[in-house]
């Protein structure tokens, strides 16, 4: 059974990226958020198995609801995605218990093996 991904990305390129190498693998996207908000709400109403969160986004940015939905549900699995590749935001990423964090632009390969890692843990 395919494992259930929410891409949660302000911009539509991304998320139609993300979908496009996600299309021919074992992984699913369910649902596609474009700000923090709704990713709170579509992660308590779909509870898919892994998350893939923008930073920047309009509204509540994306560390901010990776923070709300790991205080909900300690054992989700977020996969921090952003142009910003600065140090303390990778290590906010990891304070908050983000599964790995990936750099835009980011290659199908990269996408896989981050994910295929995560799951493998």
């Amino acid at each position: 059974m395919a494992k259930k991904i929410m891409v949660v990305d302000d911009s539509k390129v991304a998320q139609l990226q993300l979908q496009r190498i996600l299309s021919d693998s074992p992984y699913e996207v369910i649902s596609c958020c474009q700000n923090g908000e709704d990713a709170v709400e579509q992660y308590r109403v779909l509870k898919p198995d892994l998350i893939t969160m923008d930073i920047l986004m309009p509204g509540l940015d994306g560390l901010e609801a990776a923070r709300k939905i790991l205080e909900e549900d300690p054992d989700a699995k977020i996969l921090m995605i952003s142009s910003l590749a600065y140090d303390e935001t990778i290590e906010e990423s990891r304070n908050l218990s983000a599964k790995g964090f990936l750099y835009k632009p980011f290659e199908a390969e990269d996408v896989l093996q981050a994910l295929d890692k995560i799951f493998a843990e």
